[in-house]
């Protein structure tokens, strides 16, 4: 019998692994669900940007401290996500995706009724934390819920295209925020939301197995400690080398410090661990070692176009803060569209052939970003290379996403999607130091931005060079 094209895109093939009717039922709003907090968290990284200048009138920040605002939450986000993965894998999804909600919640309302600089950095921190243990569940909530296939695959072209439109619209929403009510709006909106949130969460999420019932595990505390202390001095140092240098004291501390913690790491996981935080078995499958490694070079590519493109309009084509935002439309548009269309190519191609030409279709768009003068006009100068990079951005993450998660068993579904969110922080912050000492070495303002998105295009065509040493494609057959 031919399988039927016109399925609901949130519908789950065969059975989710809860199969009753009732859950099956549920899982277009479980979907949804993920999706939402997923967006939050997303938003928080871009949000405060544009409220920068608001926020250090307003507390009475300086330069150093208000750097904070931004890199307290990013550095705890990056540095203890593989830890909140296997959290959900040890005391429950439903238990630790509710309180990766309270708690990225309670420290919004906190953060955004502060008074004194000190107290709106820990709240970010917090976040931060909230955020690291948020964004493995909502993963992890939809590879549990979704049958591997069809349906999963468009699960994740859904939730591929919210957290697009999450990293895109944090800089309009910062704006309009800002503008029209008060920065402090930009934390204290995540409080209604992550309170709907946690409702629904409530009903919807399937009850964690009893105690009794789970099979006894155990929290690798040494494992834990070294992997979050290993990214969070790696990610601490990386970002110093933008002001110091690789060989700067701050900078080359924080590398070999997180080089040391993180071979520690994989030695204590390898030997020791009797219930490791990243289990061996899961790294030596093909698709998720390669996958991440893919993962962590196109997260080099992609996470620090939006610091470029930022800086790019603000200094070059003279753009003020709202007018950035807005720019960003036609790549959010595009990226959204583009994930919702991954699912019906990859019947085609196949994932690693769609994998390897999006990537070449990412970087013919950079390339001709890279084209960008003080000169160029809207059209020619960002709406054009925003449909390519942008279309091959979004037709990239979802076939990714589904590689690395495949053929991962339940037990350790939070590990893969820690590993997996930790790689693409990670390589965005390599990435990130990388490009800006290539551009600070190019002269003029114009030749640093032409320089960056050059080197961004080179970074993509190795994505498809790297993309091969993924397993080979898969077709889904049409006919049973």
């Amino acid at each position: 019998m031919e399988h039927s094209d016109a399925a609901d895109d949130t519908r789950p093939s065969a059975q989710p692994a809860d199969g009753t009717p009732g859950q099956r039922r549920a899982a277009p709003a479980v979907l949804w669900l993920a999706c939402a907090a997923q967006f939050m968290v997303v938003l928080d990284v871009s949000v405060v940007n544009v409220a920068l200048p608001s926020i250090k009138a307003a507390l009475g920040f300086d330069a150093a401290g208000l750097q904070w605002v931004v890199g307290g939450y990013a550095l705890v986000f990056a540095g203890f996500l593989l830890l909140g993965g296997r959290l959900a894998d040890l005391y429950g999804r439903r238990k630790v995706f509710i309180w990766g909600l309270v708690l990225f919640s309670a420290s919004s309302l906190v953060g955004g009724l502060a008074t004194v600089p000190g107290l709106l950095v820990a709240m970010r921190a917090v976040q931060g934390l909230g955020a690291a243990v948020l964004a493995p569940a909502t993963l992890t909530v939809l590879t549990t819920t979704f049958a591997e296939g069809h349906a999963r695959t468009r699960a994740l072209a859904v939730w591929t295209a919210v957290s697009s439109a999450g990293g895109a619209a944090g800089n309009v929403i910062g704006g309009v925020l800002t503008e029209s009510l008060s920065w402090r709006w930009i934390l204290l909106l995540n409080v209604p939301v992550g309170a709907a949130a946690v409702l629904f969460a409530v009903r919807l999420l399937p009850a964690d197995c009893s105690p009794e019932a789970a099979p006894r595990t155990r929290l690798d505390l040494p494992g834990a400690v070294l992997a979050t202390v290993g990214v969070s001095a790696l990610v601490h140092g990386v970002t110093q080398v933008e002001k110091h240098g690789w060989s700067g004291p701050a900078a080359a501390s924080g590398l070999v410090l997180g080089l040391v913690a993180l071979s520690a790491f994989a030695v204590t996981e390898a030997r020791y661990a009797a219930d490791p935080l990243l289990p061996p078995r899961l790294v030596r499958m093909r698709p998720v070692w390669a996958g991440n490694a893919v993962m962590l070079l196109a997260g080099a590519c992609f996470i620090p176009m939006w610091y470029f493109l930022s800086l790019c309009m603000q200094d070059l084509l003279d753009y003020g803060a709202l007018a950035t935002g807005v720019g960003f439309l036609p790549h959010t548009l595009v990226g959204i569209a583009a994930a919702r269309l991954a699912p019906a190519v990859m019947r085609r191609t196949g994932s690693r052939n769609l994998i390897v030409g999006s990537a070449l279709l990412s970087a013919l768009g950079f390339l001709w970003q890279s084209r960008i003068g003080a000169e160029s006009g809207y059209l020619d100068g960002l709406l054009g290379p925003a449909v390519v990079m942008s279309a091959g951005m979004g037709l990239l993450i979802t076939p990714l996403t589904t590689t690395v998660t495949s053929g991962v068993p339940e037990r350790d579904a939070g590990a893969a999607s820690g590993l997996m969110n930790t790689t693409r922080q990670t390589g965005g912050v390599l990435g990130l130091a990388v490009l800006v000492g290539l551009s600070a070495s190019a002269g003029s303002t114009a030749a640093s931005y032409r320089t960056a998105f050059a080197a961004i295009a080179a970074a993509c065509a190795g994505v498809a060079a790297l993309a091969l040493a993924l397993p080979a494609p898969r077709m889904c057959a049409r006919r049973r």
